[in-house]
């Protein structure tokens, strides 16, 4: 590992939600519902598709890196000199799914996007608890 990957941060959260994985997919890769939850988006999911999220503060450039339907989605995720990779991996439980994201790539003089992140991924994961609650 180079001394500057040791130095990077990682925001991970993890919520269980009492829907089967394959509900939780068509919202993590459906761009009408990922626009209802995340941002506005041109999200297909296809292996090295890019794609743009939109929001008032600006823009972010993605990149499909792996897909495995049902289980995992991971993607680039450039902004405002950010260089991170966000995972999403779905665990069927007794009573739902687990759904684990996790955004690596968080440099030291990034606080501010840091923080904004480990602050900012709990209330997406609420408003993507709504979106699935009325959801078919």
């Amino acid at each position: 590992m180079t001394e500057a990957a040791a130095e990077t941060r990682t925001v991970v959260v993890e919520r269980e939600f009492a829907h089967p994985p394959e509900k939780l997919w068509r919202a993590l890769t459906q761009p009408h519902l990922i626009a209802e939850w995340l941002m506005k988006n041109d999200f297909q999911p296809a292996p090295d598709h890019r794609f743009r999220l939109e929001a008032h503060w600006g823009t972010v450039d993605c990149r499909v890196l792996e897909i495995e339907e049902h289980r995992s989605l991971s993607y680039s995720w450039a902004a405002q000199g950010l260089e991170s990779i966000v995972t999403w991996t779905l665990t069927p439980t007794g009573r739902g799914t687990q759904l684990r994201m996790e955004q690596t790539g968080f440099r030291p003089e990034q606080r501010l996007a840091y923080f904004g992140a480990r602050s900012g991924w709990p209330q997406f994961f609420d408003k993507l608890d709504e979106v699935l609650a009325r959801a078919a």
